[in-house]
């Protein structure tokens, strides 16, 4: 496939439509101008210009990103973090986007996911079913304190 090189009128009004699809970080908007050979001070105008014109904004990412992964995938704060980390997206953003997250649903959705996994597994005594559930708990990304009080109720 042919690469598609943008003018900067183009990337403007692509880039405008791309971050309108759905939010996006600063990380994957500056990716795509470069997939296009959008780079050094064109591509900082382009990002500037959408920051201003509100098509994007970081902290409404990591918000939008945070209660979206929390509640369609069951994911923990840890995978958030690690993930948003990835998405090179600012502290400050991901401690506001943590925000999002009601501490009682925390527990409900974990209650839930470890309830389900409790009765599809098998396990061979009481400490397989205390690794099994709490690796899956970790995997899912959610802090072991809050994994070993919720075993203990289910």
């Amino acid at each position: 496939m042919k690469k598609q090189y943008w003018s900067r009128d183009e990337a403007l009004l692509n880039i405008q439509k791309y971050c309108a699809l759905q939010e996006r970080c600063h990380q994957e908007v500056r990716f795509k101008l470069i997939e296009h050979s959008i780079y050094g001070d064109i591509l900082e105008e382009l990002i500037a210009d959408l920051i201003t014109n509100d098509f994007l904004n970081e902290e409404r990412f990591a918000k939008t990103y945070a209660r979206g992964k929390f509640r369609m995938k069951n994911w923990g704060k840890n995978k958030i973090i690690h993930e948003l980390k990835l998405r090179k997206v600012s502290n400050y953003c991901i401690n506001e986007a943590l925000k999002e997250i009601d501490e009682n649903d925390y527990i409900q959705i974990l209650k839930k996911i470890i309830e389900k996994k409790n009765t599809s597994t098998t396990f061979k005594n009481q400490f397989d079913r205390l690794k099994k559930l709490t690796d899956f708990a970790l995997s899912k990304g959610y802090e072991y304190e809050i994994i070993q009080d919720v075993i203990k109720t289910v």
